[in-house]
Formats: C-alpha cells, structure tokens, sequence
C-alpha cells in the first residue's frame, strides 16, 4: 500500500509540473574539490592533462538553471509555443554565462576569464583585440550582446532563397512515447522500493531506493526493442557494457510540498567506489519560475562582422600570407587532411 501511494503522490506530482506555463529547474552538483580531483585521478589522465585545482573549486559549487516560459501548458507545448527561454551557468564566484532566448532575439554573455580557468586556457584581453574585431570586445568584457535568432537561421541554411529546409529534429512519435514511458514504468514498479515520511508544513519527502546496476540494466532491457523507432544515432549500452558498474543501492530523496515536487536529490558517491570519493551528488530544484526578459542595452551582433573579428583578432594577413591556405583557390578544395 507504501508502495502504491507513494507512486501515486510521485506521479501527480509530475503532472502539476506539466500543468505549469512557466517553470525553473536549477541543477546543483552538490560534492567537493577533493572528490573531483579523485574521481579525475581514477580515469587515469594523461600527464599535463589532470584536472586543474581552479576547474576542481569551480566545478564544486556549479549550477545550471534553465527557466521556460510557454503560451499553454508545459506538457502541451511544442516549440512554436515557447515565448521565453533562458539559461545560467553558474559558479562559487559568480555567473559564468547565460542566454536567453525572447521573441526573435538571443541574448548572451560570460564571464570569459573565469571560463578560460576553468578550461586551462586564458582568453584574451579585449584591449589587445584589433579594431576590425568590432563587437567580439563586447562579448570578451561579458556583456550582454544579441543576435536575430531566425536571420542565423536562414544564413545556416543558404539565405532566403535557399531550396531545402533544414531537416527537422530527430524526435519520437507519440506511440513510441507511450511504450517507453511504460516500460520504465513498470521496471520501475518491480525494482525500486519507496518510503515515505512527512515534513510538516505541508512537506513530505519520497525516497526511491534500487540497485544501480540491476535498475539500469532491466530499464535498457525494456527499451532495447524500441530501438528501432528510436532518432538515429541513439546507441543503447549493452549488458557487457554494465557488467562492471555498481549494484550498490542509490537512493533519491524526492520532496513535496503540498503535493507539488519542490526538488531531488541523489547522492552517488557510494557509486564512485573510491574512498577519496567522500561527497558526491545532485539536486534539482523546480520553482515555478521567473518570466525571462530582454536584458537592456544588449550590443546586436553582425554575425559576418563577428566571423571577421574572429579571423582578424586570430591571424593578420602576413600570417595568412605564410600559411598552407594562402595559395588556395577560391574554387579549390582543402587537402584531405586538413
């Protein structure tokens, strides 16, 4: 009876997020530097090439937070009916990029020193860029700049007069959907066990409980039939492939607040199997949002003018000169090998 109430409190607590019009998701990897540093010591790393202490702190306090804004409800909506999108990526120290996506226009900016941190390779300063790299300085001091989403669009596929359209996503169809959700469904009803426990204030929390590898690989066993009606390229583990990962129990901790989900929360470290490995998790938190808006004084970008910049803040001409491309014609094609 635990088990089929849960369930139920879990699914309706889905279906409200789906009734929303406007909803947020922040992700937040909730572990420490020293644990990242061990995981990446356990993949082995070339040397030169191991996680730098700088990527490690950033990487500890990241968050992805992503907000979408449609005209019906979430789970009616396609893409034609999103009026708003945005995302931020952030870190300890502050925001380290961000677009959003209004009307006709994409917004974006970051924090380019930060990110050439966290890379391990420095961006260049603003002031060092040549005059012809225009608005590239604007995009280098982390400002907002702006681009016509749908003139990108009609220059990616030849202009207006271009012949073809772009060839649609791959997607599901509606029939496969119901087969999948189904079958996950009822892996999920066999092996996972559910335990409730209320809060108070109209809070109750939801823990799910199943052996990671025993629950991944029965959820691939039921999906592997469908996969001829997944989009191309989707490639699907094999049990070979799961053999050596964990069967420790996972558990994720589902809270609801009058029986709305409010957040998740994982915790994987058990699955890391390394001592060093002392924290390690996510949490996603929903809220219902915040209306993305047009940031003000955003700079529009020229998009051939910022190609120019690109070239002119990255090779001058007699660099060009010198190079294996300078004796191209325009009608040639570039040796195989380049």
């Amino acid at each position: 009876m635990e088990q089929l109430s849960a369930g139920k409190k879990l699914d309706r607590a889905f279906e409200k997020l789906g009734e929303k019009k406007t909803l947020s998701f922040e992700l937040d990897l909730d572990t420490d530097a020293a644990s990242l540093k061990a995981l990446d010591a356990e993949s082995d790393p070339q040397p030169g090439e191991e996680m730098p202490d700088e990527a490690a702190e950033m990487l500890s306090g990241a968050k992805i937070k992503v907000t979408v804004q449609s005209k019906k409800p979430i789970n009616e909506s396609g893409e034609k009916d999103l009026v708003g999108t945005a995302l931020k990526i952030s870190g300890p120290d502050g925001d380290l990029t961000e677009y959003r996506v209004i009307g006709d226009y994409t917004y974006l900016r970051a924090d380019h020193d930060a990110i050439g941190k966290l890379m391990g390779s420095p961006a260049p300063a603003a002031e060092d860029l040549p005059p012809e790299a225009g608005a590239l300085k604007d995009v280098l001091e982390g400002k907002w700049v702006k681009f016509n989403t749908k003139e990108m669009g009609r220059n990616a596929t030849g202009g207006p007069g271009a012949e073809k359209s772009p060839a649609p996503a791959p997607s599901l169809d509606a029939k496969t959907q119901k087969k999948l959700v189904k079958a996950v469904g009822e892996v999920i009803a066999r092996e996972v066990r559910f335990k409730t426990a209320g809060g108070g204030d109209g809070t109750e929390h939801i823990t799910a409980t199943a052996p990671f590898r025993t629950l991944v690989t029965d959820l691939l066993g039921e999906i592997r039939p469908l996969a001829k009606d997944l989009p191309p390229g989707v490639e699907l583990p094999t049990d070979k492939d799961l053999k050596d990962a964990p069967d420790t129990k996972v558990t994720a901790d589902f809270t609801l607040k009058n029986g709305e989900l409010s957040a998740v929360g994982v915790d994987l470290a058990k699955l890391a199997d390394n001592s060093k490995v002392r924290k390690l998790g996510l949490t996603l938190r929903m809220s219902d949002g915040t209306k993305p808006t047009a940031p003000a004084g955003a700079t529009e970008l020229d998009l051939k003018e910022l190609a120019q910049g690109f070239f002119g803040a990255g090779m001058n001409d007699a660099e060009f000169g010198d190079s294996d491309l300078s004796g191209l014609d325009a009608q040639d094609s570039p040796p195989d090998d380049l």
